[in-house]
This record gives C-alpha cells, sequence and structure tokens, in this order.
C-alpha cells in the first residue's frame, strides 16, 4: 500500500459499479445497479415532499412509485435548459405535478359523489401544504450527504476518507490533519480533492 504522503492511485479501491460516468448518465443507459442507487437517495425525499404537502402515508407511497416512473421515462431525453438546472429541481416538479394530479383526482372523486356523503369525503382529503413535517429541509439534505458519503466510502483508504472528513465536513485545517494522519499538507488537499470529484463524479452535474 502507498504511502500516506504519496496520495493514493486514481483507480483507489474502486467498486465494479464505479465508472468515468456519473449515476445518472449510467441510469440513463438502463444501469440496474445505478437506479437502485438513485432510488436510495432521492426516494426519502420525494416521500418527504409529498408529506410535507399533507398527504397521508400511503398516498405519499403511490407518488414516489409515479415519480420514479416519469423518472425512468423521461431521464434518458431530458437535457437542462439552464446552467442552474438540477437534477433535484427537475424531481422537485415531477413531484409537485404528481401532487396536482393527486388533489385534482380527490377533488373530481368528490364531486361525482355529491351531497354531505361527498363533504364527508373531502373532509378525509388533507389540503396541500407547505407544513405537516417535524423534519426540515436542511436536515434532508444532511441525510443525503450521509448516504452519498455511505456509497463511495468503500472506494477509499482509510487515510484517504479521513483526511476529506476532517477537512470538509469537520472544518479543520490541512495541516492539522496532516498531524494526526501522518501526512502532509499538500498531501491532505489532494485526498480531500480526490473524494470531493468522486462525489462529484457519481452524482454528475446533474442532466447535462
Amino acid at each position: 500500500m502507498p504511502h500516506p504522503n504519496a496520495g493514493s492511485s486514481e483507480g483507489e479501491n474502486r467498486s465494479p459499479l464505479s465508472t468515468s460516468k456519473s449515476l445518472l448518465g449510467r441510469a440513463r443507459e438502463g444501469d440496474s445497479l445505478a437506479w437502485d442507487r438513485l432510488s436510495v437517495l432521492y426516494a426519502p425525499l420525494v416521500f418527504y415532499w409529498c408529506r410535507r404537502r399533507g398527504l397521508r402515508e400511503s398516498d405519499a407511497a403511490d407518488i414516489v412509485q409515479e415519480v420514479f416512473q416519469a423518472v425512468a421515462t423521461h431521464l434518458k431525453p431530458f437535457r437542462k435548459q439552464e446552467v442552474t438546472d438540477t437534477f433535484r429541481g427537475w424531481l422537485r416538479t415531477i413531484t409537485e405535478n404528481k401532487i396536482r394530479d393527486h388533489f385534482r383526482k380527490a377533488a373530481h372523486e368528490v364531486d361525482a359523489v355529491g351531497g354531505t356523503d361527498a363533504q364527508h369525503r373531502l373532509a378525509q382529503f388533507p389540503a396541500p401544504s407547505d407544513s405537516g413535517s417535524a423534519v426540515s429541509e436542511d436536515d434532508w439534505d444532511s441525510r443525503f450527504f450521509r448516504r452519498v458519503l455511505d456509497m463511495v466510502r468503500q472506494e477509499f483508504e482509510e487515510p484517504t476518507w479521513q483526511a476529506f472528513l476532517r477537512t470538509t465536513v469537520e472544518g479543520r485545517s490541512p495541516k492539522d490533519v496532516g498531524l494526526e494522519l501522518s501526512m502532509s499538507p499538500g498531501a491532505v488537499r489532494v485526498a480531500k480533492s480526490r473524494v470531493l470529484r468522486r462525489l462529484r463524479e457519481e452524482l454528475g452535474d446533474p442532466l447535462p
């Protein structure tokens, strides 16, 4: 194993799934493992958005399925129109559309029944709302980041990973981290850069 100061090779502990293409790129090509990863990363976020808009758990779960069916259909031909476009933003737009469809369908069903019984059924449907969850968007962002880290963790040797965590997550200086890990400050910065590059590679610049 190379000395930490020398840095690790470009292909350090790469898993068979890891390629030069992003997770989204592999999903576009029908890679089932990439789709699994995409679901693990984003399905909880879609579920959170649904619950935040007031949907019951069962309805939110149904919409998660509908959202990912739409993603499977439209991911390959989709191209972002602006530099600021992101997969997350696109996913949220799809989710909001599915939520609106859900409430329109619910309202239509109530109108079709009519009368007092219809009013009783209408009361069973939650109104669209931006509240209803004690978990904040920042909390979900943190959980998302941890899931991404868990996915790429196995691809790096421990000194490289610790250099990344202690500088990026803990916000400590390369000099201090280097003293703890017997690495030069430059090697710490290289390790940090390598992991960050892998994270960007995995997520990609969404929807290029």
